[in-house]
Parts: C-alpha cells; sequence; structure tokens
C-alpha cells in the first residue's frame, strides 16, 4: 500500500519541526549552560548540608568543551568533625550518548592534588553520615529483587570507571584513633582499558602496584595487586582486628555477567600467591596458602543468592566444589554443600595449607578419599535441620607417622594437662602410676552412667554421631548461642591427647581429621580407648583420672563407687570445676540434681544396667567424704542455684551437657573451699608403695567375688 505523498509532507514537516525545537532548545541549554551547572551546584551543596551536615565549597566550576566539567578548589568538611576532602583540580566528562537515556557514564577523569581524610576518635567519625538512615517516610516497605538490586549495584559500579583516567598526587588517610594508614599515589591512569598506578604506602614503608585491565562496556576486568621487593601487608588489620595477614600477588577477574528469566549471573575468580594467615581464632601458627584460587559462578535471585556448585576452589591438588545459597523470604534458609571428588589420600594430606593441622604435619598415607558435605536450615523449622557429612575411603591406611604418633595411646604416655594456658603437671597414663585404673577396675555403674550421659553409642559409632551434631544445630540456632555441643568421647580423647586447648576453628577441623583417622584406620581399640579417657579427663579441681576422683570425692577405688556415687561423677564431667558446688553443707546433693538422675538412671534402668528406681537413683545416698564438707548447711539459694534445665528430654540420649548450675557467688565459699582443695591434695598424696598395696588387695577382691558360685 502506498502512502499518499500529503501525508509523507506533513509527518516530514513534523519531524522537521521537533528537530528544529530540539536544536534550539540544546542551543539555549549550550549558551546557559554554566548558570544551569551553577543551579545545579547550589542545590547540591545546599542537599549536601540539609540532609548530611556537610559544608562543602567549590571555588569555580565551569565546562570545558561539550561534555567535561572542571572544578577548582573543592573542599568538604562535616560539622563539627575533621575535614574530609580537598582536591585542587577536578575534570570529569560523561558520554553524550547514554545522557540523552537518561544515564550518566563517565568518558573521563583527571585529578590533580587530592586528599581524602577518614577519621574515627572513639565513636565520633567524619564519614558517619554514609551509614545514617533515610526518613521512614523515604524507605522502601516492598520486597527487593536482589537480582535486579545486584544489577543495578554492578552497574553503577562499571558506569563510575572512566574511559580515560588521569590522577596525580592522591592521597587517602585513614586514622582510627591511634590507628594510622597513608596511601599515596603519585599517578594513576586508565588508558584504552589499560590500569596502571603505584601506591606508597606510609611513606616509604612499601611500594604497591595495581595493574590490569578494565572494559566496563564489556563488562569485564581483569586486576592484580603486588608490591616492590616484598609481600602486600595490611598491619591495620593486625592492629584493629588482630588478624595478621600479607601475600605476593591478589588477583581479580570479572569473566561474564548475564541476566536472564530472572536472574543475574556473574562468574569470575580471585587468586592469591602466597598468602599468610594469622589470628587466634582461625589457627594458633601462621597458616600459609602458597597457591590459592577460587573460580566462582555468582547467582542473584529474586528473594536469594548463590554460589553455584559449577565453582570451584583450588588449593594445591585439592579441587572441591562449593555450593552455598541464601534465601531471604518467605523466610529464612541456609543452603551449603561440599564435594571432593575421589583422589589420592596422600595428595589430599598434602594440599592442607601449611601450619593449618599442626599434628598432621609429616603424615604418610595411601589409599583414596573422597568427601561430601550436605547441609539444611530452614529458620522456619530449626528441628528439620539437615546435616550430612561423609568422608568415604578406599583402602585408607598411615604409612608412617609426621609430628604426633597416633597410636600413642595403646601404650604408656604422659599426660600433661593445661589450665590457662599454663602446664599442670605430668601425669603417667599407664600401669607405672598407681592411680592408674583399668577398665575392669572401674565400676560398671560408672561406666554406664558416663556413656549415658556424654556418648551412649560410643563402641558402635565410628568417632561421630550425626544425631547429635544435627540437634545441636538446631538447639544452638535457636538459642542464638552456644548451648549444646556434639562432641562424642572419641573426640574428647583427642583433643585432650594430640591437639593443644586453644579454641579455633583449625584445631576443631584437625580434632574431627585425627578422629577420623583412628576410627577408621583401627588404630586402637574402644576398650582402650574408653579407658585412656577414663583415666585422664578433668573431675575437679587438679583432679585427673577416676582413680584420683573417687578417692576425692568420696574416699574410695573406682570398683567401689555405687550407682548414685557413679551418675553424680558423670554429672560433672562437662564442668568438673563446679562440683564442689553441687554439695550442701552436710555432703549431701543439693535438690536441683535430682532431676539429672532420675534422666540418667531411667535411661540406664531401661537399658538393663540399673534397677527400676522410684527413689532417684542413689541421689539421697551420695555423700561428699568428711574432710570436703563445709560444715554447716547453706541454702540453694544464697549459692544462686539453678535448676535442672525444664526442657530435658529422657529420650535425648545424645551427647547430653546438661547445664545444671549457674556461677556460684564466690565471696560466700571461695575461700573455705580453697582450703578444702589444699587439704585434699596433700590427703591423696599417698606414697606409691600405699596405692600398689590398695590395688593389689582390690584385685584380689574381685577376684573372689568372680570365684563365688552364682
Amino acid at each position: 500500500m502506498q502512502i499518499p505523498s500529503k501525508y509523507v509532507k506533513t509527518g516530514g514537516g513534523i519531524i522537521a519541526g521537533l528537530l528544529i525545537l530540539l536544536l534550539i532548545g540544546a542551543g539555549i541549554a549550550y549558551v546557559k549552560r554554566e548558570a544551569l551547572l551553577n543551579s545545579a551546584l547550589q542545590k547540591g551543596i545546599a542537599k549536601a548540608k540539609k540532609d548530611y551536615n556537610l559544608d562543602v565549597k567549590i571555588s569555580r566550576a565551569h565546562f570545558v568543551g561539550l561534555k567535561t566539567v572542571a572544578f577548582d578548589q573543592i573542599t568538604v568538611v562535616p560539622q563539627n568533625r575533621d575535614s574530609l576532602a580537598r582536591i585542587a583540580q577536578l575534570k570529569v566528562g560523561v558520554r553524550l550518548f547514554p545522557l540523552l537515556l537518561g544515564e550518566i557514564k563517565l568518558a573521563e577523569v583527571s585529578m590533580q592534588d587530592g586528599w581524602i581524610h577518614l577519621s574515627r576518635k572513639d565513636s565520633i567519625s567524619n564519614y558517619d553520615f554514609l551509614f545514617r538512615k533515610k526518613n521512614a517516610d523515604t524507605l522502601q516497605t516492598s520486597k527487593v529483587d536482589l537480582a535486579a538490586l545486584a544489577n543495578n549495584l554492578l552497574n553503577q559500579m562499571l558506569y563510575k570507571i572512566p574511559d580515560d583516567m588521569d590522577i596525580r598526587n592522591f592521597t587517602l588517610a585513614l586514622t582510627d584513633n591511634d590507628r594510622q594508614v597513608n596511601l599515596h599515589t603519585q599517578m594513576a591512569t586508565i588508558q584504552n582499558g589499560r590500569v596502571q598506578s603505584s601506591i606508597q604506602v606510609n611513606g616509604k614503608e612499601a611500594v604497591w602496584h595495581v595493574q590490569g585491565e578494565v572494559y566496563p562496556d564489556d563488562k569485564e576486568l581483569n586486576l592484580k595487586l603486588f608490591a616492590d621487593g616484598k609481600k602486600v601487608e595490611l598491619p591495620y588489620l593486625e592492629q584493629k582486628f588482630g588478624l595478621k595477614l600479607n601475600f605476593d600477588t591478589l588477583s581479580t577477574q570479572m569473566k561474564r555477567v548475564r541476566r536472564s528469566g530472572g536472574q543475574l549471573k556473574v562468574s569470575g575468580s580471585w587468586a592469591v600467591k602466597n598468602l599468610l594467615l594469622n589470628h587466634s581464632r582461625i589457627a594458633a601458627n601462621d597458616i600459609v596458602v602458597p597457591d590459592g584460587s577460587l573460580d566462582a559462578d555468582m547467582i542473584f535471585g529474586e528473594n536469594y543468592v548463590a554460589i553455584d556448585s559449577s565453582s570451584v576452589i583450588h588449593l594445591k591438588n585439592l579441587n572441591i566444589n562449593p555450593y552455598i545459597k541464601y534465601t531471604l523470604s518467605p523466610h529464612k534458609i541456609y543452603e551449603a554443600k561440599l564435594h571432593i571428588g575421589e583422589m589420592d589420600a596422600q595428595e589430599l594430606f598434602d594440599s592442607f595449607p601449611q601450619g593449618l593441622f599442626d599434628s598432621l604435619d609429616g603424615i604418610r598415607v595411601a589409599g583414596k578419599l573422597q568427601y561430601d558435605l550436605n547441609f539444611y536450615l530452614d529458620s522456619a523449622k530449626p528441628d528439620a535441620v539437615i546435616f550430612d557429612s561423609r568422608l568415604r575411603n578406599k583402602d585408607f591406611k598411615v604409612l608412617s607417622w609426621g609430628k604426633n604418633n597416633l597410636q600413642k595411646i595403646n601404650a604408656s604416655f604422659v599426660y600433661t594437662p593445661y589450665e590457662y594456658g599454663k602446664p599442670m603437671r605430668n601425669i603417667i597414663i599407664g600401669s607405672e602410676n598407681p592411680n592408674y585404673t583399668t577398665l575392669e577396675e572401674i565400676s560398671p555403674y560408672l561406666k554406664n552412667a558416663l556413656l549415658t550421659a556424654e556418648d551412649p553409642s560410643f563402641f558402635s559409632h565410628k568417632g561421630f554421631v550425626e544425631e547429635s551434631i544435627r540437634k545441636s544445630i538446631a538447639t544452638n540456632f535457636k538459642e542464638k548461642a552456644f548451648k549444646r555441643g556434639g562432641s562424642t568421647i572419641s573426640m574428647q580423647l583427642v583433643k585432650n591427647v594430640y591437639l593443644n586447648r586453644q579454641k579455633n576453628l583449625a584445631r576443631k577441623i584437625e580434632e574431627i581429621l585425627i578422629v577420623w583417622i583412628i576410627e577408621n584406620g583401627r588404630l586402637s581399640s574402644k576398650q582402650r580407648m574408653f579407658e585412656v579417657y577414663l583415666n585422664l579427663i578433668e573431675w575437679g579441681p587438679n583432679v585427673y583420672g577416676i582413680g584420683e576422683a573417687a578417692r576425692y570425692y568420696f574416699n574410695k577405688l573406682p570398683s567401689q563407687l555405687d550407682l548414685g556415687e557413679s551418675i553424680f561423677l558423670a554429672s560433672i564431667v562437662p564442668r568438673p570445676k563446679s562440683a564442689l558446688y553441687f554439695f550442701e553443707g552436710d555432703g549431701s546433693l543439693r535438690p536441683g540434681l535430682r532431676g539429672y538422675f532420675k534422666l540418667i538412671g531411667g535411661i540406664m534402668a531401661r537399658r538393663g544396667w540399673a534397677e527400676p528406681d522410684t527413689n532417684a537413683y542413689g541421689f539421697y545416698s551420695v555423700r561428699l567424704k568428711e574432710s570436703l564438707r563445709r560444715g554447716t548447711f547453706v541454702s540453694a539459694d544464697s549459692l544462686g542455684v539453678d535448676t535442672l534445665m525444664n526442657n530435658a528430654d529422657d529420650n535425648d540420649e545424645g551427647g547430653m551437657m546438661l547445664q545444671i548450675f549457674g556461677k556460684p557467688k564466690p565471696d560466700t565459699i571461695r575461700a573455705a573451699e580453697s582450703e578444702k582443695i589444699k587439704t585434699f591434695q596433700q590427703e591423696v598424696q599417698k606414697t606409691p608403695a600405699q596405692l600398689r598395696q590398695e590395688r593389689r588387695e582390690e584385685r584380689r577382691r574381685l577376684k573372689e567375688e568372680k570365684r563365688k558360685p552364682n
């Protein structure tokens, strides 16, 4: 169909008229641009003053050409704060076409003699306006689309990267109370996508370099940071947070950004050479990662953010596939998966960062290993948490030991307990020690009570009870604090025998690895492990092993302990230093412990380890030996007693760590108890000959009982 010529002429006239009007408007804007610029600046300065209490001054602002604005002598001073910024000369140019579409993309930035100072003194800083919340009526209450938010933030970041940049003589200073960091660059440039910058750190302390490429339009970048002749160090982190951190080279790369189907996927990588970390919560030693990298695919959805399972963590020969997802709504959900494919066991051990697992240094192993972790926690249903951790092996065995011989528990060895980082005394765990008690010489009541309270499935599991760990995760999440642990007897034994007592992440992982090696390698029998455990754990102030404990509290041998005494001793394992506070002045037990006796005794009765008893399973017959009694009755209230946890469940038999009592008021009893402890320590120091004689008599008694007809 042919359009009549008169319509073509009419349309052409309209378009021509619009173009003329547009040109006229552009001409007026060009002529008035200086006035428009100054008007916009005044509005911006007024807004900064009103909203943020910032005093902004600009000596002069003017256009240079069509798309570049130049500023002279800029100062920014927060009210009643230190000066924030001073810039002698600044030029900013934008791209015209994106500007017509309402987007501001920088074409060029040049700066001469710039200075920014971030300062904080106690709780007062000159940059707190950056974190000031907007008024409630301006806040958006609708659900946030994380994919859209991440895309907008990424674009805003990329749009601020200019095509060309030339910065000369710029200083960024940070003052945090008495800590100071000063970063100064003589030159920082971007030309044709190439980035070059040299940074002087604290004068002549170090020189850093940033090099690489940036292509904002393609959403790609590749940058690396390194130093001249030394490592890049961040002493501020050590001063502020106690974190020692340095490295040779750090690099980052953004490879692809794609948005489709309501998702934003960002593919990138991060790599580090010779990274050194040291923090008390991570490990006791310096941790060194010679070569580590992460190839990550990050996914942002409407209500979640995730690291996809296609991502790979590289540590020497070790490749780990992580999957992490955090869902915001309708309620928070935490998901994590790890996968390490089957690989040579020695390669796995060799890939561990240096200094991470001190006890395993130098170990030689054979066989194959594979690991998988599956974790899922819905905040609306924490009791349904999923925790599945599996380290599979094929023909795994230890060829030779490194720093620690993990089979040393099979023979006599010296155990040194520590208190607050200081050694208490050396204890021989073996027959050379008169207090050492074999498993056969320990009352069955004590063994079964302790198993019931601490680790009911000890003789059947392989070091870990996933159900107990799962329950501890759920409990701790609901309480928002560490209220329940999931340690087995195997884990407690390894912690005491092979590891330092510092609480950090590396030590906990090392504990798990050693337990797995001992249990799966069958390096020791369960009977021997239980016997060693009973002979070295702490039962009271400077009381170690069941031989000392039975004498300390009841002046008995371990074989003579009755049901009530055994349940009491099992109850104090999680908090041995509080044991004496469980007694009244006359030596009887305080009422708050009765519920624990009924709980543990009831479980033992159901298992055939004790006779059913309606009288609290020996609770009323327990008596502390006379030399440790206070002599006068002290009411429970004066000692600040907490009752038995009212949510204890008779069926909750896994790893019970029942926190029964709170901290006592020290002024009322500390001095008296100190004298009692000293008296006990003098009393139990019998000669080795006396202890051996008691042991021989007890063995003879046990043999005679076995000979008696049933």
